[in-house]
């Protein structure tokens, strides 16, 4: 079970291929995507055990230069997490959703994890750049009362980096709506 994470976002696509071999070979990690996303911009995903993850993530930004947008490290991640970032998390009902969106790829992860770790909701899906002109969003669903406690620990665990877009609170959404979340 995975359990830390890391992640590097690079606004250049041939130096974050540089840095993704950097980081594999500063310790090991494995690597759970290395990929161009919208719009030219270059995504890094590791895990391994915490020192490994810290050893790769800062080997990687050292050889960043300066075409680092953005990273991250999150230990302890909700078991949740990785199925939607991989799409495929399983939703059985229909109920609140909450919705946030984000200008970085690893504030997104960050802000999904609070999410789900700070009450009862369901991951949903977690989308990194791709079709998103860069951007990334979380949304996830649970009672009313939990989702807006995650979009509220969300908001603040990435309070001040300026990476956090908007968030959305849709008491009862349409099933047809909720269907194109998942």
């Amino acid at each position: 079970m995975i359990r830390t994470i890391g992640m590097l976002e690079f606004n250049s696509i041939s130096q974050g291929i540089k840095v993704a071999d950097v980081m594999k070979k500063a310790a090991d990690v494995d690597l759970i995507l290395a990929q161009p996303n919208c719009p030219g911009k270059y995504t890094i995903l590791i895990s391994g055990d915490v020192s490994a993850v810290k050893t790769s993530i800062s080997s990687g930004k050292e050889a960043s230069g300066p075409f680092l947008v953005d990273d991250m490290i999150v230990s302890r991640i909700h078991e949740d997490l990785i199925s939607a970032i991989n799409g495929t998390t399983e939703v059985e009902a229909v109920n609140a959703v909450g919705v946030l969106e984000y200008f970085s790829m690893p504030s997104a992860i960050i802000g999904a994890d609070a999410a789900a770790k700070a009450s009862d909701v369901k991951l949903i899906q977690v989308r990194l750049g791709t079709g998103l002109g860069g951007k990334a969003y979380v949304s996830f669903t649970g009672d009313v009362s939990a989702v807006q406690q995650a979009l509220n620990a969300a908001e603040a665990v990435t309070y001040g980096n300026g990476m956090l877009y908007n968030k959305v609170f849709i008491s009862s959404p349409d099933k047809d709506v909720f269907k194109t979340l998942l």
